[in-house]
C-alpha cells in the first residue's frame, strides 16, 4: 500500500533550508582538506536540494492553478469548443 503524504510549501522551504546549512558545514569540512566521503555527501545534498525545488515549483503550480489532471480536463474542453466553433 502506498501512502502520499502532503507537504506544504512552507515545510519544503524548512527542509531545503536544513539541507543548506548541511551542505554548508559540508564545504567547511572539505576546505581543511579532500575527503571523497564529504564531497560525496555534498554531491547527495546537491541531488535532494535539485529535488526539493523542483518539488516546490510544482507544488506552488498545484497551489495556485489546481490539480494536472483538472488543467488538462480544461484544456481539452476548451479545444473541444475552439474546434466546434
Amino acid at each position: 500500500m502506498t501512502f502520499s503524504t502532503v507537504v506544504t510549501p512552507t515545510q519544503i522551504h524548512e527542509q531545503i533550508e536544513a539541507l543548506s546549512e548541511q551542505r554548508q558545514e559540508l564545504w567547511k569540512q572539505l576546505s581543511t582538506g579532500l575527503d571523497p566521503q564529504v564531497k560525496g555527501e555534498i554531491k547527495e545534498i546537491d541531488a535532494r536540494l535539485e529535488a526539493l525545488w523542483q518539488e516546490l515549483r510544482m507544488e506552488k503550480a498545484r497551489l495556485r492553478f489546481g490539480e494536472r489532471e483538472e488543467i488538462v480536463r480544461r484544456a481539452r474542453a476548451e479545444e473541444r469548443l475552439e474546434r466546434a466553433a
